[in-house]
């Protein structure tokens, strides 16, 4: 029983502690709002990227066509093989009159072609899409061993160009975000340090009157860890507005470009930027709470 006393008084202290220190806790809650803001609209940036390239990456396919007088059981057996690979995503077989009546329906719409048979007859074809655009050169080679195979049609500079995109993207989002993280914890850090060596008179007089470790650093963990809280929550509130204010903008004034542009929904952003978000704060706030207090504990 007196350990859930002495539990909920630290927890008391620790929150009367924010409002009794109001400016060293409107500094410390700035600078971490400052910091995770400027994080957070750079990794809600680079995941529409990412994002935007993917999406681009799943219109990317590779057709095989067949060598005259394979049976439609062979294709449709090869196509069998061919979706079990690991580079593959999804597959789809189009038969010589799907794609005479594809073909008719785009150049020939309305009119009377005059074609009494099947001129494409030979053109029975399978659709590839890949689980990752990278792996295309390797499944060509695969597909262009198969003795049934009489051409596999792909895009080399699409796939080439959509990998090294992806991959740029790759690399400057993990070193901005990097930097954007060491600056954040170095300027929070010195933050919530400055502020509790204002206060060692305070753990001192505490240490000098019997209190232990844990009760004299206690109320210092809390009010770090809700500083940092608090300073996480207040970004991640902003760039949600600003974010569905974007999105809806952009979709309303700029019709050609959001109907090209496939944007993430919020909820998908903050799936992940909110745990990362909240993680960084707190755990700034109890790191830099629990590293200077143990400081002023030798006395």
């Amino acid at each position: 029983m007196k350990k859930i006393n002495t539990f909920f008084y630290c927890i008391g202290q620790g929150i009367k502690s924010i409002f009794r220190n109001k400016l060293f806790s409107l500094a410390s809650i700035a600078t971490i709002a400052a910091c995770l803001f400027l994080f957070g609209l750079f990794y809600s940036v680079v995941m529409n990227f990412q994002h935007i390239v993917k999406t681009a990456e799943q219109g990317v396919s590779v057709t095989v066509f067949f060598n005259e007088g394979t049976t439609e059981e062979r294709m449709k057996e090869i196509e069998t093989i061919i979706a079990e690979r690991d580079e593959v995503r999804e597959t789809n077989f189009v038969s010589a009159d799907e794609a005479w009546e594809s073909f008719r329906g785009d150049y020939f719409e309305g009119y009377n072609d005059g074609f009494t048979e099947n001129p494409l007859a030979n053109s029975a074809n399978i659709e590839i899409y890949l689980s990752d655009v990278s792996l295309q050169s390797a499944l060509v080679t695969y597909l262009e061993s198969i003795p049934d195979v009489r051409m596999v049609r792909r895009s080399e500079v699409t796939a080439t160009t959509l990998t090294g995109v992806n991959v740029l993207i790759g690399y400057v989002s993990i070193g901005i975000i990097g930097i954007l993280l060491a600056v954040s914890i170095f300027l929070i850090s010195n933050t919530v340090t400055i502020g509790i060596s204002v206060r060692k008179e305070e753990i001192s007089i505490m240490k000098y009157v019997g209190a232990t470790d844990f009760f004299v650093r206690s109320p210092f963990v809390i009010e770090g860890m809700l500083i940092g809280l608090i300073g996480a929550g207040i970004p991640l509130g902003i760039i949600k507005f600003l974010y569905e204010y974007l999105i809806a903008y952009i979709a309303e004034r700029f019709v050609a470009i959001s109907g090209l542009l496939n944007f993430l929904t919020t909820q998908e952003i903050f799936k992940d930027l909110v745990p990362i978000s909240l993680g960084i704060g707190v755990g700034i706030g109890f790191l830099g709470s629990i590293t200077t207090v143990r400081k002023h504990l030798r006395v």
